[in-house]
């Protein structure tokens, strides 16, 4: 769960392996070994990831639906308080 998830929100912020390793500060092969599955990161990369994307560690490993959608929505280019909106949107029509 955890390289799909990784692999899908790297996408959608329309970043390469590189650039994503650059803005976490790991190197190119460690997103690669993630997003195949090889290895999990350590409990501080997956905190960083997982402030860098804006989910909880949750969501990333797969726990946690809710932290990030179940469906994937391409949000770059939004500001934060725009995604905020979204999400209550979404819960709104949930009914939650």
């Amino acid at each position: 769960m955890f390289a799909e998830r990784v692999r899908c929100l790297r996408r959608s912020r329309e970043l390469n392996q590189v650039q994503l390793a650059r803005k976490l500060g790991v190197g190119k092969q460690s997103i690669s070994n993630w997003e195949n599955d090889n290895i999990m990161p350590s409990v501080e990369m997956l905190e960083r990831a997982a402030d860098f994307f804006g989910v909880t560690t949750d969501y990333l490993l797969g726990r946690n639906e809710d932290a990030g959608g179940g469906d994937m929505l391409d949000v770059t280019g939004l500001s934060r308080e725009e995604i905020e909106h979204i999400r209550q949107l979404v819960r709104d029509l949930q009914g939650k």
